[in-house]
């Protein structure tokens, strides 16, 4: 509901002019939503856009405010979708692109700036992530420099841009590379060059995303000296917990994907250690903790440059083998629509394993899958699909197999300063969240927003997932009288052993006895 809380953030937004970059991206959307639903008073929000695929920045707005995150607001309060007015610029370019009378609207204007536009592929080329992630910040806080009104820059980072720590606390570590030379290198070295030296350049992290999200926070610890400047570092942002509807998403990055993908039965084994911490963070606990960070920055007016670790890992954990199970039991009981196998599997530890598990049981089908489709006239396509799930899944693996210990002090500190109805109205406390029943959420969420889903359609999921069960062991069955047979024939080597009981293991059969 529109905020009427007696708090004080909510009142601090009262006539602001805000600046948005990223606002069309998944965290940008639950931002702009919060702004105008819990701060009915503020003024205007500029959303920063660039024309996109023939669509002139109107277009762009009207698509962001048509998705169903505004539901709400076009039903009971359409009026505050008003506030938003597009400004046609680009992130990338210089002065972001920005034309001068635009320019000299923002300056005039903007009080609070919140900074969350990047390019968060785990793959993306070394020179658009310098682009976006680093270059483009240092443009932005350039062109802030000119913001006589400003009193709080809010920029979200990554918890995982010091992932070469185990221990990371809310401080700025030394850079892995001099941000300054970097901009050089890639405006200077030919494509196919900086291609061929990225992992030489980005060293020890494992992607440019972690890297270039490093190096712009050295960026923003120099502008910090004339800037009032907070850093955000959300950890893994998934679904959301309750705003503006529980389960909330719309895009398939981390854990996302996999519920899709096992959901789907595409998706039955990564390479991932299960008794490590999975560190979530429902997006709108993130977005809570951005609106109310820029109310503290312009409030306390700190010398310093503020850093919030966005983490659940301290303070209330969530381990990978909650998320197999909970993820498998939910998604047999909310199952998708037209699954094309039952949802089952497990996350392997070892990397052999997996790979033989991979071409075992996501290869070997989907090629027997598209040989079927050939052979009946239809085009295949269930190798690509598996080929970008495999893509996916393997940009994952070095977050799902290692683990950091993340301080997040003065997350909790500023939750407890907090006002009890600001704490109610913009709710961070990942203690009082419920792990068991957020998953739940999470399935059902990715089950609507992702697979476009309606719930009318849970009966005949359940006929259909009922059907599958069956083919599921009927073909299990079949494996199992392929073992024996193969033991009886007295052929089984001891690697030949070895890989059957890790099959059998796979598909929840007693492993077979050792023979004499």
């Amino acid at each position: 509901m529109m905020s009427g809380s007696e708090g004080h953030v909510a009142e601090f937004y009262r006539g602001r002019h805000i600046l948005v970059t990223g606002g069309t991206g998944f965290m940008g959307k639950v931002l702009v939503e919060k702004l105008l639903r819990s701060c009915p008073e503020l003024e205007r929000i500029y959303l920063l856009m660039r024309p996109k695929k023939g669509q002139d920045v109107s277009k762009r707005l009207d698509e962001l405010v048509n998705a169903p995150i505004f539901d709400w607001l076009k039903q009971h309060h359409p009026e505050q979708l008003k506030k938003l007015t597009s400004v046609c610029g680009d992130i990338t370019k210089p002065v972001l692109g920005l034309s001068e009378q635009h320019q000299r609207m923002l300056q005039a204007e903007v009080s609070i700036v919140f900074h969350s536009a990047a390019t968060v592929k785990f793959d993306e080329a070394l020179r658009q992530s310098v682009a976006m992630n680093l270059q483009g910040t240092k443009t932005l806080t350039q062109l802030c420099l000119n913001f006589p009104k400003l009193e709080a820059f809010v920029h979200v980072s990554t918890a995982y841009c010091n992932c070469d720590r185990q221990e990371v606390h809310e401080v700025i570590y030394a850079p892995p590379a001099d941000p300054e030379k970097i901009i050089q290198c890639v405006e200077a070295l030919d494509q196919d060059i900086l291609d061929s030296m990225t992992d030489k350049i980005i060293k020890n992290r494992p992607n440019t995303y972690t890297f270039t999200k490093a190096l712009a926070e050295h960026v923003l610890l120099k502008q910090s000296a004339h800037l009032p400047i907070a850093i955000i570092r959300p950890s893994i942002v998934t679904a959301s917990w309750k705003e503006p509807m529980p389960g909330w998403v719309d895009n398939l990055n981390g854990p996302t994907g996999l519920l899709a993908g096992a959901g789907k039965g595409l998706l039955r084994t990564i390479l991932c250690h299960r008794n490590k911490v999975a560190d979530l963070i429902p997006v709108d606990m993130a977005i809570n903790l951005m609106i109310t960070v820029a109310w503290h920055l312009a409030t306390i007016r700190p010398n310093r440059l503020l850093i919030y670790n966005c983490t659940s890992g301290s303070s209330n954990p969530i381990y990978w083998r909650d998320l197999e199970k909970w993820g498998q039991q939910f998604l047999v009981t909310h199952p998708f629509s037209n699954v094309l196998w039952y949802p089952g599997g497990s996350f392997k530890s070892s990397w052999l394993i997996n790979k033989m598990c991979v071409y075992a049981f996501h290869f070997t089908p989907a090629l027997i899958m598209d040989t079927i489709s050939l052979l009946s006239g239809q085009k295949p396509i269930m190798l690509r699909i598996q080929d970008k799930v495999q893509k996916a899944v393997t940009c994952l693996e070095f977050f799902t197999t290692h683990e950091w210990q993340f301080m997040n002090d003065n997350m909790t500190q500023l939750l407890a300063d907090m006002h009890p109805d600001d704490r109610d109205e913009f709710d961070f406390n990942v203690s009082a969240l419920n792990w068991e029943s957020y998953i739940e959420s999470y399935v059902l969420g990715t089950r609507k927003y992702i697979i476009k889903d309606d719930m009318k359609t849970m009966d005949s999921a359940k006929k259909h997932l009922r059907r599958m069960y069956w083919v599921h062991r009927f073909s299990q069955l079949l494996i199992l009288a392929l073992g024996w047979h193969v033991i009886r024939s007295g052929k089984l080597t001891t690697l030949g052993y070895n890989i059957l009981s890790h099959i059998l293991n796979f598909i929840n059969l007693p492993s077979l006895p050792r023979s004499k």
